[in-house]
């Protein structure tokens, strides 16, 4: 059989397309923001990471522009060799210290970050045990790591309790979960995760990709949140969400971070952070340190967003942070209604299997700091037409 036999068969993607409402790569024609011209038309951004509206702010993409101009536009290089700017070190010293960590190290991308986290501290011998709604870069990480791989159902603590009674005794043990879960907007049980890993003698780890810029006292995350800061022992996350760039980090202690750092093959192996993207992250992280009050301004419009849509009618899935999921069960309804609040000027993104059950779903809303409650309102009244209209649905259909 020809290896490339596959790439000709019938896909998923094939049958959207046949259907008309294949709903990937959308090109955007402006800058990140609230509302984007895509496609030649005018959207109502409702489905970015851009928590806290920085990626056209202007102070913000400055920092970017003068970071080329000083230092050119890339590294050509690992950080492990010649890749290393002055500025990287800042960033990390600047991360560790907002996070109260004693280290800090940063990544190319976010998910490079949990590859290279996980893949170095979990060995042979070692288990790490997943919620089961963990981000894909965690369970690559676990595949790419020769350590066993254990889940527990989302949010489940007696089953968390279960997979840590598996584990061999001597056996070194670390439990990974999301901060902030992408897809249902929900908050980890980290207290409960905690009291567990201090029971069964584990470590804590927290991808905190949705979580920084979005809850914790003054953004710093989920550990925060809860006041657990001195019981996670590593707390991963992004740039390319809140900080509006492009890598990733991991702040721990700083023997782990020594590890990492020379123990890591994705690290190693991997060029830096170009210069722009290092500055845009520090200027944002400075920003969000300088602004704290943004978190509750992201804060303010989503709960907003959720009264909007509880006003229309429009049946949500609950959560208290940023990302707010709306029901449409079926896939090819979920498809339907994401393509015609496309058609109406609102960009959400729907939430598909494998990243959820079969009838299970979903359009996710991400609301963004920056987002007016004027914008907020045109958008919900869009999608309560397009989710009420069961005409608009047949035609489709």
């Amino acid at each position: 059989m020809d290896l490339f036999e596959k790439c000709r068969q019938t896909t998923k993607a094939t049958k959207m397309r046949q259907l008309g409402v294949y709903p990937y790569f959308h090109a955007l024609g402006t800058r990140q923001s609230t509302e984007v011209i895509m496609e030649g038309k005018r959207r109502i951004m409702l489905g970015s990471n851009n928590y806290l509206g920085l990626t056209d702010n202007p102070e913000i993409v400055e920092a970017g522009i003068r970071a080329i101009e000083q230092y050119g536009t890339g590294c050509s290089g690992s950080r492990f060799l010649n890749g290393t700017l002055e500025m990287h070190i800042e960033l990390e010293e600047e991360l560790a210290d907002f996070l109260h960590k004693d280290g800090a190290l940063t990544f190319s991308t976010g998910f490079q970050s949990n590859l290279a986290i996980i893949s170095a501290i979990v060995g042979q011998g070692d288990y790490v045990i997943c919620d089961k709604e963990n981000h894909a870069s965690i369970y690559d990480a676990c595949r790419l790591s020769y350590g066993t791989m254990l889940r527990y159902q989302h949010a489940d603590m007696a089953d968390l309790e279960r997979q840590l009674q598996k584990v061999p005794e001597e056996a070194p043990r670390l439990i990974v979960t999301d901060g902030v879960f992408s897809m249902g907007g929900d908050i980890a049980k980290l207290p409960e995760i905690c009291a567990l890993a201090k029971k069964y003698d584990a470590r804590v780890m927290v991808d905190d990709a949705h979580a920084l810029g979005v809850i914790g006292i003054g953004g710093r995350g989920t550990a925060s949140h809860f006041g657990l800061e001195d019981q996670v022992d590593i707390i991963m996350g992004t740039f390319s969400k809140s900080l509006a760039s492009l890598g990733g980090y991991v702040a721990a202690s700083a023997e782990v971070i020594e590890y990492i750092k020379h123990e890591s093959r994705p690290f190693t192996f991997s060029a830096s952070i170009p210069p722009s993207n290092c500055a845009v992250a520090l200027a944002a992280l400075r920003y969000l340190r300088k602004h704290p009050e943004i978190v509750q301004d992201l804060s303010n419009i989503s709960h907003y967003a959720r009264d909007c849509f509880r006003r229309r009618g429009i049946k949500i899935m609950k959560s208290s942070t940023p990302i707010i999921p709306i029901y449409t069960y079926e896939t090819v309804n979920t498809l339907i209604r994401a393509h015609m609040a496309y058609e109406a000027g609102v960009y959400v993104n729907p939430v598909l299997p494998p990243a959820c059950f079969e009838g299970e779903g979903l359009l996710r809303v991400s609301c963004i700091a920056t987002l007016s409650r004027d914008l907020m309102d045109e958008a919900a009244d869009i999608l309560a037409d397009v989710l009420m209209n069961d005409d608009i649905f047949n035609e489709q259909a």
